[in-house]
């Protein structure tokens, strides 16, 4: 089947890294981050419990998020460009949903040559000297269910939709009426495995064009 919309998720599927746990490690609070990052992809916390905890943690200044903007690139799932060059000289609507930080994001669709506005993830703001000031606390993707709320407003004029990705939160595309394909090239997680709609283990993302 060919989709209307294709989504991907960013951490662990377009780049090799998870982008708080990056920024938990350069901040000195890697360990603990990285044990709350797993218990919310693999569904055994709401995403909600860890966001703002981690965030208010770590304490992200404008110089860091610049740094995992970089970072984003440097380790890019193999194949990435790849597939998005092919899919976009097809006229084929594409996405990003994320709960990651929007300003780190953002530079990777740039290099992927993703229009902006089609980039859904989570405003972080900072003080006039580049600290860090909060986060959009309204934001979907910031709350369980928020992938979903994303999907459900790109079908509103498209007929199917398809999201990529490999954590808990991406198959709440599902309860949109969303096909998910899990993505385990970067993190094999069982749940993902167990409920995708089909899924992958090959570490290349051009494994996933076959059900796109």
């Amino acid at each position: 089947m060919s989709y209307d919309v294709i989504c991907f998720d960013c951490d662990s599927t377009l780049s090799k890294i998870e982008g708080i746990d990056e920024l938990a490690k350069r901040a000195g609070v890697g360990a603990e981050m990285a044990r709350l990052t797993d218990l919310a992809m693999n569904g055994e916390l709401p995403l909600e419990a860890v966001y703002g905890k981690r965030l208010d943690a770590i304490r992200p200044s404008l110089d860091s998020i610049n740094w995992l903007a970089e970072l984003y690139i440097k380790e890019i799932v193999d194949g990435v460009k790849t597939v998005f060059t092919a899919l976009l000289a097809q006229n084929r609507q594409v996405h990003i949903i994320s709960g990651g930080l929007r300003q780190a994001i953002e530079p990777l669709a740039n290099y992927l040559a993703l229009p902006l506005d089609h980039v859904h993830a989570v405003d972080i703001f900072f003080h006039a000297d580049g600290s860090y000031r909060g986060f959009d606390q309204n934001s979907p993707l910031a709350r369980a269910g928020g992938k979903a709320e994303i999907c459900r407003q790109l079908m509103q004029q498209s007929a199917s939709l398809v999201l990529v990705g490999d954590g808990k939160t991406d198959l709440e595309a599902k309860q949109a009426g969303a096909f998910v394909v899990g993505f385990g090239g970067v993190a094999d997680r069982p749940i993902v495995r167990q409920l995708a709609d089909r899924y992958v283990l090959d570490p290349s993302l051009l494994s996933v064009l076959a059900y796109l």
